[in-house]
């Protein structure tokens, strides 16, 4: 038997690694680029692969009536390397799969090195891949080398597009005075990470606002110093699911309290009413030593966020394990640029995997990591991996990125029902996601299975 020649892959972020898992489960050899250590990025700190630069959610496991838990539901059942590692590394956070992020990364890099069909190389590819290169996965991510965007771009002729990505502060757990905090889930939901230590319902740190301490923080933030952007990076847009706190004040006194500051589902013990206002801090880590403001990401400089974060109730004394920051995010205009099978048109050798498709979130990072894995195994293999169906989380996020959206007004997505063709028959509106989700399973199914006998 001729010797087969590896997949090359770039980028040992999560889609890099999920591709790379998905290849080898495969049967095939791959070599997995990586360029840290030895060259770093502006957001990650350490040298793990799949390290989480911004939150340690997933978001929501409800696999009945959520898009985001539906997708964990499929990446599990495609054997997802990812999805096993967060499994492994879950931490109590109400109704959502929340990672310890340093048992996570270790997880994923302890499977990548002890697979024997995986190499992994430690190194920049600075250019676009060499000729000899045939099939390769570019899963760079949001951060990019600015070399190899720019020879991308040079490629496609197309501008890439791109917008800022902030990252949301890390408090330490004693620092934080629970006589003015209280621990709570919204409806007191348990979910999928278990019960922390306050038990079932009882997985956020809730630090509540009255009006007038409220006001005062609002004004605070509008009037804090913020960071200033480089000419070039002036006109870059904010992805609006990842909108830096002080954005999103200066849209209005009580944006804020319709959205990361929203007080509903929650009661203050001591008072035994809803508060105004609540700022949420969710666990990052297994011990739980360590909690993150949850959708407090912030462009604000580094003495202004102490100053105005320690007027929150209960953080009067915080003591930040890290602050928030604010990094570039590139991605394609990928309705126009890849085909179905996620290959860059002007070069298809080149496949495109993770948010520099143009997916938003970790897990959707995952499932284009997924996809063009498999894809390129069943090309090395001299067959075809079809999409999966346009009514399956995976499907829809493949969907949008090949040709769903406006190529025209292409920006970042979130999986979301929105992506999905609507439900068949008469559905009543309160019954429509558990259909979407009952016929995305079964659909699922029957894609699993073809591919199944595909390979066979």
């Amino acid at each position: 038997m001729s010797k087969i020649d590896p997949i090359h892959i770039v980028g040992g972020g999560l889609a890099g690694s999920e591709a790379a898992w998905q290849v080898a489960r495969l049967g095939l050899p791959v070599v997995l680029h990586e360029m840290r250590p030895v060259r770093k990025t502006d957001a990650h700190q350490g040298d793990g692969l799949a390290e989480l630069v911004c939150s340690n959610s997933f978001r929501s496991d409800d696999a009945d009536t959520n898009a985001v838990g539906l997708l964990h539901e499929e990446l599990r059942r495609c054997d997802s390397l990812i999805m096993r590692a967060a499994d492994i590394a879950k931490v109590p956070a109400g109704g959502a799969l929340a990672v310890d992020r340093d048992i996570f990364s270790a997880e994923v890099q302890k499977a990548i090195e002890a697979h024997p069909l995986i190499d992994l190389h430690r190194a920049e590819v600075a250019d676009l891949p060499p000729a000899e290169w045939d099939n390769v996965i570019v899963a760079t991510g949001p951060l990019t080398s600015p070399s190899l965007a720019e020879a991308i771009r040079d490629l496609t002729g197309e501008q890439s597009l791109a917008f800022f990505d902030a990252i949301a502060p890390i408090v330490h757990r004693d620092s934080i005075d629970m006589s003015k905090a209280w621990f709570q889930s919204r409806y007191d939901k348990v979910g999928p990470g278990g019960s922390g230590e306050q038990g079932e319902g009882a997985d956020y740190i809730n630090c509540p606002f009255e009006k007038s301490n409220y006001l005062e923080f609002h004004a605070a933030l509008l009037a804090a110093e913020k960071t200033e952007f480089r000419d070039w990076e002036k006109n870059t847009p904010y992805f609006e699911g990842c909108l830096p706190i002080e954005v999103m004040a200066e849209r209005g006194p009580r944006t804020l309290t319709f959205g990361p500051m929203k007080p509903v589902g929650l009661t203050d013990p001591r008072t035994g009413r809803k508060p105004y206002a609540v700022v949420q801090l969710r666990q990052d880590n297994k011990l739980g030593s360590l909690f993150n403001m949850v959708g407090f990401q912030t462009k604000m400089k580094h003495a202004e966020q102490v100053r105005i974060f320690r007027m929150i109730p209960g953080l009067e004394n915080a003591q930040f394990a890290r602050l928030g920051g604010i990094h570039r995010n590139t991605f394609l205009n990928s309705p126009k640029l890849l085909d179905s099978q996620l290959r860059l048109k002007v070069m298809p050798r080149l496949r495109f995997a993770g948010q520099l498709t143009g997916v938003e979130g970790y897990v959707e990072s995952t499932a284009i990591g997924l996809l063009a894995g498999r894809m390129a195994a069943a090309g090395r293999l001299g067959r075809n991996q079809s999409p999966p169906p346009a009514t399956t989380a995976l499907g829809a996020l493949h969907s949008h990125i090949t040709g769903g959206a406006d190529a025209k007004h292409f920006q970042p997505m979130n999986v979301n029902f929105g992506l999905f063709p609507p439900p068949p028959g008469d559905v009543r509106k309160d019954d429509r996601k558990r259909a979407l989700t009952a016929r995305a399973r079964a659909d699922l199914g029957g894609w699993l299975a073809e591919a199944s006998s595909a390979a066979a």
